[in-house]
């Protein structure tokens, strides 16, 4: 029986994934803004489930979540980052507030929470980190810069983790799900930068548009990606990036090709670099 520490658990993906973890037969330490709607969403589980008050903004709050767990638990076996915002306007569009805000959350709120559960798990040489990503933290979107920064932020801060965390017994992944059928899209998680620019119109604007016409659309089903979360933590090797979705597999794999093309192009003037001055 593994005991997962979810956050942004009252709803959407992180909801799935407690919803599965617990009929699974697992403990779930399920933290949001508002605990109330977790044992709202998951009635039954008396015993495994413990919903728990968190800010991830709030280091005290994330630390009493913690306690809270142990006391409860007396363990946390997977940390599931989950908790997010969502952007979408120009990069231009953006104002510093917009940025920073969903950088507190998606970012530093990501940290916060990392640094109240990993005493627990470098104490037992064992666990498991889920850091919730995006295929926008792999691939650029026009519209989507400042989202998709804070979720190359996060998959670069998940490939330091899993180095730092190997040899302590602890795996690490991001998770990256393509466009999931919750309410990311809803004005609740998704955040519209208040400057529009009309030299945008066809990049940006397209993607405001998108937002609009997709919501509760989208081609994912998040039933099915949260069992491949339970699935991946439960196999024997966990990959450092797990891609959900077919626009997943379709983004990743273009970058990838497109990425080696301009290598292929660009390679001898690369390898120059390091080639000694003539005299």
């Amino acid at each position: 029986m593994r005991t997962w520490f979810i956050t942004g658990a009252s709803r959407g993906f992180g909801l799935q994934i407690a919803r599965q973890a617990l009929a699974d037969g697992d403990n779930v330490v399920a933290a949001a803004r508002n605990p109330k709607a977790v044992t709202d969403a998951l009635p039954g589980h008396p015993e495994r489930l413990l919903a728990v008050p968190l800010d991830v903004n709030d280091p005290e709050q994330a630390e009493a979540a913690v306690a809270a767990a142990l006391h409860r638990f007396d363990r946390i076996d997977v940390l599931v980052n989950n908790a997010g915002r969502g952007l979408v306007g120009a990069v231009e569009e953006t104002s510093d507030a917009e940025a920073r805000s969903v950088f507190d959350t998606n970012v530093f709120g990501l940290l916060t929470v990392t640094r109240a559960v990993l005493p627990v798990m470098r104490a037992g040489r064992s666990g498991t980190v889920l850091n919730i990503s995006s295929v926008g933290g792999f691939v650029g979107w026009a519209g989507w810069g400042l989202y998709c920064a804070t979720k190359f932020a996060v998959e670069g801060l998940t490939e330091a983790m899993a180095l730092e965390l190997a040899p302590l017994g602890i795996k690490v992944s991001a998770v990256e799900p393509g466009p999931l059928r919750t309410d990311f899209l809803d004005g609740s998680s998704l955040h519209r930068a208040a400057d529009v620019i009309g030299d945008y119109t066809a990049s940006s604007g397209a993607s405001r548009t998108w937002a609009d016409d997709t919501n509760h659309a989208q081609a994912g089903d998040p039933v099915k990606a949260a069992r491949a979360v339970i699935t991946a933590v439960r196999g024997p090797s966990l990959p450092i990036r797990l891609p959900l979705g077919a626009a997943t597999v379709h983004d990743v794999e273009a970058k990838l090709a497109a990425t080696g093309d301009v290598l292929a192009a660009w390679r001898d003037v690369a390898l120059s670099i390091d080639e000694p001055s003539a005299a």
